[in-house]
């Protein structure tokens, strides 16, 4: 459909908790395909959600599956929708990034894995288990479901977040 704008941080859409989808049609598909193209265009992103397009709805985007951190332990390309965390387990810190935070990067310790409930573009609900880098992208887009960014995660900002180069 289209590649979308990248919304940056401080606007505030990025701080509001989302709408959940509550049903699926042509809308919730276009705003799938916006998210797929937005990730895809982008060439290194590794998940978009939908407030960091400018729309404040439960729906996000994954796929780690050309990362070399995620390319031996994923489930390909995901589309969640109204995505739920079920259960968490373990934690590692690890670097990350953001397209809506695109000068900075910052530790941020995530569950190194997670059984997650949502439904699929189809509208299908699923329940699946993700872990390692797979799991900390999901994570990481559904706290933008939630309003929250990475910089929000960091234990410190002095000391966990860092300049690009």
């Amino acid at each position: 459909m289209a590649v979308r704008d990248i919304i940056l941080y401080p606007d505030p859409i990025l701080k509001t908790v989302c709408a959940a989808v509550p049903h699926i049609d042509a809308a919730s598909d276009a705003l799938v395909q916006d998210l797929l193209d937005t990730m895809i265009d982008s060439g290194h992103s590794v998940g978009v959600a939908a407030p960091q397009i400018g729309v404040s709805s439960r729906v996000v985007v994954v796929d780690v599956s050309g990362s070399k951190l995620g390319r031996n332990n994923n489930h390909g390309q995901l589309v969640l929708i109204n995505p739920e965390i079920l259960e968490r387990q373990g934690s590692e810190t690890m670097r990350e990034g953001c397209m809506s935070v695109p000068d900075y990067t910052g530790n941020v310790i995530r569950a190194t894995e997670i059984v997650l409930q949502f439904l699929d573009r189809a509208g299908t609900e699923r329940v699946i288990k993700a872990s390692g880098f797979e799991a900390v992208a999901i994570q990481h887009e559904i706290d933008h479901l939630d309003g929250i960014l990475f910089l929000d995660r960091v234990s410190s900002l002095k000391t966990d977040v860092f300049r690009r180069k």
